[in-house]
C-alpha cells in the first residue's frame, strides 16, 4: 500500500525545492568528475599503472552504480529525504580520506565510499522530482535536473584544474565539501518528507545481489586488458553472470521485488534505459580520455584542460530546455535519435581531428558536439523511465536513471580505459622493440605501463633521450585512444539502431504511457475508509 498520490502539478515553493534537489545532485555529479583532471598528477605521486588510474577514475562510479537500485528501494520505503541527508553526511569523511590518502589503494577505497554516499542521495533527487511534479512541469524539472547535472560534470575538471594549480593533487577531492554542507542545509529546510512512499517491505536479498552483480561487472571490464590477470578477470565475470541469473530468479519469485521486471519489460522503460546508458557513458568516457589527451599529448595545464570542456557544459545547459519541448511535441524517440547524431559527430571529431599539436577549436568542436547530444538525449532518457512506472516504484526508475549515468560512465570509462591501456601498451612495446636498444625488463615495464610512468622514467635520462621517450609515449597514447574513440562510435551506432527499431513513435508512446498508468492505478489496492458504528434511531 502507498500513500495517496499528489494531485498538484508542482509543490509549494517549487523553485526552492528544485534548487535543493539540484544542489544535492550537484554534489554527486561534481564528485564524479573531479578525479579525471588529477589522474596525471596521481599517477606521478604513486607511480601508478594505467589500470590503477582507471580504478581511481571508476571508483566513484563503481560505488554509486552498485548501490543505486538498493538505496532507491530503501528510500521508497523508509524515506527519500532520510537517504538524501545520510548521503550528504557520508560525503564529507569520504572526500577527506581521498584528499589525504597515503596510497592509491586507500584513494580507490575512499572513492568507492564517496560513490556509496552519492548512491544514497543521488537517486533520491530524481525520485522526489517525479513524486512532487507532474505533467509538463515534471518534464521541465527533469530537463533542468539533467542539464545542470551534466554541466556540473563538465565543470568539475575546470574546478579541479584550478585547485591543482595552487595545491596538491588531493585538493581536488575537497571541492565538493562546501557544496555538500550547503546542499545538506537546503535539504533539511526545504525538501518535503514522506511523499508517495510505499509501506511494502524492501527486498534486501535482491538488493545485496544487485550490489555484487554491478560491482563485479564494472571491475571485470576494468581489469579485462590487464596482462597476467586471467584468473581474476574470469572470476569477476563469473560472479557477474551468476549474480545476473540469481537477481533475475529472485525478482521473479520475490513477493515485493526490488526491480519490477514486468515494468522493466515495457519498451518505454528498457529501451530508454539502454539508450541513456550509452549517452551518459559517452560523456564520461570522452571526458576521461580527453583529459589525459589534453595534458599528456597537447601539454595543457590542469586548468587549461579543465577549461577546454566548457563548450560541453554550455551546450548542455542551452540545449536541455529545448529538449524538454521536443519531448512534448515530437516524442522521446525523435529527441533521443537527434541527440545520438551529435554524440556520434563528437566521437568522429575526436577520432579524425584530435592529433598532436592541434588547434583548440578542434578540441572545442568535439566537446560541443557531445554536449549538444547529451543535452538533447538526457531528458527523454530520464523522463521515459519515470513515466513508465507508478509513483510508488519511482525509486526503481530513478535508480535506473542513475545507472544510466553511473553504470554507463563506469562501463564506458572501463572500456575506454581498457582499450587505451591495451593500445598504449601494444604501441609502446612495438616502439621499444623497433628501437633496437637493449632495455632490462623493469625499464620496459615502466615504459609500457602508462604515459605518466613513461614520462617519469624519461626524467632519469639526458634531455635528448627524454625527448625521444616522451615523443614515443605520445605516439603510443594517440594509437591507444583511437581504439577508445572507435568503441564510442560503435556504441552510439548500436544505441541509435536500438532506439530506431524498438522505441515507440510519438502516438504509440502516448498511448502506451496512458495504458501503463491505468494498469498501475488498477493494480493499487483499494483501502476502504473505516465504518463508523451505527447509531440507534431515535424513537
Amino acid at each position: 500500500m502507498s500513500a495517496a498520490p499528489e494531485t498538484r502539478e508542482a509543490p509549494a515553493r517549487a523553485g526552492l525545492v528544485l534548487g535543493a534537489l539540484i544542489a544535492v545532485a550537484a554534489v554527486a555529479n561534481l564528485g564524479l568528475a573531479v578525479a579525471n583532471v588529477a589522474l596525471p598528477s596521481i599517477g606521478k605521486e604513486f607511480d601508478a599503472s594505467q589500470t590503477a588510474l582507471n580504478l581511481v577514475a571508476v571508483g566513484y562510479s563503481l560505488g554509486l552504480a552498485a548501490s543505486v537500485l538498493y538505496f532507491g528501494a530503501i528510500g521508497d520505503r523508509y524515506g527519500r529525504k532520510l537517504l538524501l541527508i545520510l548521503g550528504m553526511i557520508v560525503t564529507i569523511p569520504a572526500d577527506c580520506i581521498a584528499a589525504w590518502a597515503p596510497s592509491i589503494e586507500v584513494l580507490f577505497g575512499a572513492r568507492v565510499l564517496g560513490g556509496l554516499a552519492a548512491g544514497m542521495a543521488y537517486p533520491t533527487t530524481l525520485a522526489l522530482i517525479t513524486a512532487l511534479w507532474s505533467g509538463p512541469a515534471r518534464t521541465k524539472s527533469i530537463a533542468l535536473w539533467a542539464a545542470t547535472g551534466g554541466a556540473i560534470s563538465a565543470l568539475g575538471p575546470l574546478s579541479a584544474g584550478v585547485m591543482l594549480e595552487h595545491f596538491w593533487w588531493g585538493s581536488v577531492f575537497l571541492i565538493t565539501l562546501p557544496l555538500a554542507v550547503i546542499a545538506l542545509a537546503m535539504a533539511l529546510k526545504l525538501v518535503p518528507s514522506h511523499v508517495n512512499e510505499t509501506t511494502e517491505p524492501v527486498d534486501h536479498l535482491g538488493g545485496t545481489i544487485s550490489v555484487f552483480l554491478v560491482g563485479a561487472l564494472i571491475l571485470g571490464i576494468n581489469f579485462a586488458a590487464v596482462p597476467n590477470e586471467t584468473t581474476l578477470i574470469v572470476s569477476l565475470f563469473v560472479v557477474a553472470a551468476a549474480g545476473l541469473v540469481a537477481f533475475f530468479a529472485r525478482q521473479r519469485r520475490a513477493p515485493n521485488p526490488l526491480y519490477d521486471l514486468n515494468a522493466a519489460a515495457r519498451p518505454t522503460f528498457w529501451v530508454a534505459a539502454c539508450a541513456g546508458l550509452i549517452v551518459f557513458g559517452s560523456l564520461m568516457g570522452a571526458m576521461f580520455i580527453g583529459q589525459q589527451f589534453l595534458q599528456n599529448v597537447l601539454g595543457y595545464s590542469a586548468v587549461e584542460a579543465g577549461a577546454a570542456i566548457l563548450p560541453a557544459a554550455a551546450c548542455m545547459v542551452v540545449v536541455a530546455p529545448r529538449s524538454a519541448k521536443l519531448v512534448e511535441v515530437r516524442g522521446a524517440r525523435f529527441t533521443l535519435l537527434f541527440g545520438y547524431v551529435f554524440v556520434l559527430l563528437g566521437f568522429l571529431t575526436m577520432l579524425l581531428l584530435w592529433k598532436e599539436d592541434i588547434s583548440y577549436w578542434k578540441v572545442a568542436l568535439g566537446y560541443a558536439f557531445v554536449g549538444i547530444g547529451v543535452g538533447l538525449a538526457g531528458t527523454p532518457a530520464s523522463h521515459s523511465l519515470t513515466g513508465s512506472v507508478p509513483v510508488k516504484r519511482v525509486g526503481m526508475a530513478s535508480g535506473t536513471a542513475d545507472l544510466q549515468r553511473d553504470l554507463g560512465g563506469a562501463i564506458m570509462q572501463s572500456i575506454f580505459g581498457a582499450l587505451l591501456t591495451a593500445g598504449y601498451a601494444a604501441a609502446a612495446g612495438a616502439a621499444v622493440s623497433a628501437s633496437g636498444k637493449n632495455l632490462n625488463s623493469s625499464v620496459q615495464a615502466e615504459l609500457t605501463k602508462s604515459f605518466s610512468s613513461a614520462a617519469d622514467t624519461a626524467s632519469r635520462y639526458p634531455p635528448s633521450v627524454q625527448d625521444q621517450i616522451v615523443a614515443a609515449a605520445k605516439t603510443a597514447f594517440l594509437q591507444g585512444d583511437q581504439w577508445a574513440y572507435l568503441a564510442g562510435i560503435i556504441a552510439v551506432l548500436l544505441g541509435a539502431t536500438l532506439v530506431f527499431f524498438k522505441f515507440p513513435k510519438r502516438a504509440e508512446e502516448t498511448q502506451l504511457l496512458a495504458r501503463y498508468q491505468a494498469e498501475d492505478a488498477a493494480a493499487e489496492p483499494v483501502v476502504e475508509p473505516p465504518q463508523l458504528p451505527s447509531q440507534p434511531r431515535p424513537a
